[in-house]
């Protein structure tokens, strides 16, 4: 079976493929970076919808989410974007724990896994 790697770099690859599944690396905002979490969450996903998009799927086939926050607080104004976005009837197993980041710019990262 062949693995596909989508968007690969040296230490990681925006996602892979492999079989009818596809994993995505956690995301984090690459141009809200600094920004409110509502603007850091819109950015993350379209960079998931992209990724999905590449890799022959959408978030309608979403099996599983976990969602890194640097502050719980923040946990409802995440869920506002989130449930505008997610697929109704759609949705994927999920966990948000509040965590510390890779940079103090990011406040949510997410990653998620997709049926093909």
């Amino acid at each position: 079976m062949t693995i596909q790697r989508i968007e690969p770099g040296s230490r990681m690859s925006g996602a892979v493929v492999h079989g009818n599944t596809v994993y995505l690396a956690g995301q984090v905002a690459r141009n809200a970076a600094g920004k409110s979490v509502t603007e850091q969450t819109r950015d993350i996903l379209a960079i998931i919808d992209g990724l999905l998009k590449q890799a022959g799927t959408d978030k309608s086939k979403l099996l599983s989410a976990n969602i890194w926050l640097s502050d719980m607080s923040t946990f409802n104004e995440m869920n506002a974007v989130w449930d505008g976005w997610v697929s109704p009837g759609n949705t994927p197993a999920r966990a948000t724990v509040e965590a510390r980041l890779a940079a103090p710019q990011y406040t949510v990262e997410i990653m998620v896994t997709a049926a093909k």
